[in-house]
């Protein structure tokens, strides 16, 4: 007789805890879940946003493996990928490193150096074209060194991506930091007395000890990397949309391009899923080179 009010009271418990997520789950059901399949479904239509979609097939994805667009934009993310993400991994591993260190004014520096994680991508952006415009602040400094100075950075094909790599480290290296510091804590001191015991130096313990059991770590920077690297678009489209030459054109940004100016809403659709299985077979690729079963 006592298990009915108790059954009754875990009920309700329970339909009160999913009312209160519900606008949670309302919004990622159709913005998220519901997007991602009417995507899927678009991709074999052709839809300008102004008529009924009308079905294709597999048109769309035959016309993509033939596309130089695409193929170039790929070869960009790919090389934006490439060039992000061992990069800040590896400044992030470095900070944190150095950060993790029991020294006067730790806490100040851990603070400064998170700044520009919290600094909106568009005002970065807008700051790194002013550091290297052709009046700016990078080819002024480097006249006073009496070093070449007359470059367009960013109408340069050469250097455009460069410099997009460098404004994406230097926003997202401070925030995979504070991953690895709070990976860092986690380590059981015990495990450095034991190699310190047996005769390991500082090089040893870094390179047998910790980086072992920041693979964990290192495995979701490496992730959440990637796929923010193959999903760039606000970089390109504020500091050098597209170009020049369409070097710097990411799948996104010839997503939007071919969405919203081309109004090709159905073949666009096509690349957003192509785009998703390349991600999620890299995801996957990842998940089986880094190994993360770390047992303490």
């Amino acid at each position: 007789m006592v298990k009915r009010p108790f059954r009754r009271q875990k009920v309700a418990d329970a339909l009160l805890g999913y009312l209160f997520i519900s606008p949670v789950i309302l919004v990622i059901g159709t913005f998220t879940f519901f997007s991602m399949i009417y995507a899927f479904y678009l991709s074999f239509t052709k839809f300008d946003m102004f008529s009924s979609p009308l079905w294709t097939g597999l048109q769309n994805y035959r016309l993509l493996l033939g596309n130089p667009d695409f193929k170039r934009a790929m070869l960009n993310t790919v090389y934006y990928a490439v060039g992000v993400v061992p990069t800040q991994t590896l400044i992030a591993i470095g900070l944190a490193v150095l950060l993790n260190q029991k020294a006067r004014g730790i806490p100040f520096f851990r603070a400064a150096y998170f700044v520009p994680t919290i600094t909106s991508t568009v005002a970065a952006s807008f700051i790194f074209m002013w550091l290297f415009l052709k009046q700016g602040v990078i080819n002024h400094t480097l006249s006073l060194l009496h070093l070449p100075a007359d470059n367009s950075w960013l109408e340069n094909p050469l250097t455009a991506m460069p410099v997009l790599m460098l404004s994406a480290i230097w926003g997202t290296a401070p925030h995979f930091m504070v991953i690895f510091l709070a990976a860092l804590q986690d380590i059981p001191q015990t495990v450095y007395e034991a190699v310190e015991i047996d005769g390991a130096n500082t090089w040893q313990s870094f390179r047998h000890v910790t980086l072992p059991l920041l693979r964990p770590a290192i495995f979701l920077v490496a992730v959440l990397g990637t796929i923010g690297t193959f999903q760039v678009f606000d970089q390109m489209y504020i500091m050098t949309r597209g170009g020049p030459l369409d070097s710097t054109t990411s799948v996104v940004f010839l997503i939007w391009r071919t969405a919203f100016q081309d109004f090709n809403m159905g073949y666009a659709s096509a690349m957003a899923v192509v785009l998703f299985a390349i991600i999620y077979a890299l995801t996957i690729l990842q998940r089986r080179t880094i190994d993360t079963n770390i047992q303490f």
